[in-house]
């Protein structure tokens, strides 16, 4: 069982950043054997993977972030971060941390590709992203 835990949510005017944490623990946690991803829900708009990052450093962006958002992991803190800038309040939402099983060498394409995230086996609680104009 893995538990993730999303942080670093909150309210901010367009143009400016955020940065999430997602945490991640449990007995059968491994970082090299779990692919991340964030993913984004917000009422009255399609659910939408936002980025990946597999345990062999590809990453995957939605093109709507691409530019803007930054995926990144620290092994030694179990913690994958979302780097946001360049807020637009298109980007409002509540963020969810997920994480997918995979091979240590697999690339995001084949470990946790953004566009089925029903491969992912773990969620977190989500935190929310509010950008106002």
């Amino acid at each position: 069982q893995v538990t993730l835990v999303e942080s670093g949510g909150g309210s901010v005017q367009s143009g400016g950043s955020l940065r999430l944490s997602c945490v991640a623990s449990g007995a059968g946690y491994t970082p090299n054997k779990y692919c991340m991803g964030w993913f984004r829900q917000n009422p009255g708009k399609e659910d939408e993977g936002v980025a990946g990052i597999a345990s062999d450093g590809s990453t995957e962006y939605a093109d709507s972030v691409k530019g803007r958002f930054t995926i990144s992991e620290d092994h030694d803190k179990n913690t994958v971060y979302l780097q946001m800038t360049k807020l637009d309040p298109q980007d409002t939402a509540k963020y969810y941390c997920a994480a997918a099983r995979s091979h240590p060498e697999a690339p995001i394409s084949l470990a946790c590709p953004l566009a089925i995230p029903t491969n992912m086996d773990y969620w977190g609680e989500g935190t929310q992203v509010t950008v106002s104009s």
